[in-house]
């Protein structure tokens, strides 16, 4: 996780969360790193949720401006 993380598109933060995912099924995370994965996770989430909710406004705004 050495990556700053501000700079996540949509599509790696979609990436690394199927990662932390299947990291937790197939045990790979040991204790110690278990809570620092999961609050990525959780930050990943907040992103790309907060990301679609933008682009659904952004969406609904030029349709919104192509209707004459």
């Amino acid at each position: 996780m050495s990556k700053k993380k501000t700079e996540f598109s949509y599509d790696a933060a979609m990436l690394e969360i199927q990662n932390i995912v299947a990291d937790l099924q197939n045990e790979h995370v040991g204790v110690d790193a278990l809570a620092e994965k999961v609050q990525h996770a959780a930050y990943l989430i907040k992103m790309c949720r907060d990301k679609l909710r933008q682009t659904e406004t952004d969406v609904q705004t030029a349709l919104n401006d192509f209707k004459v």
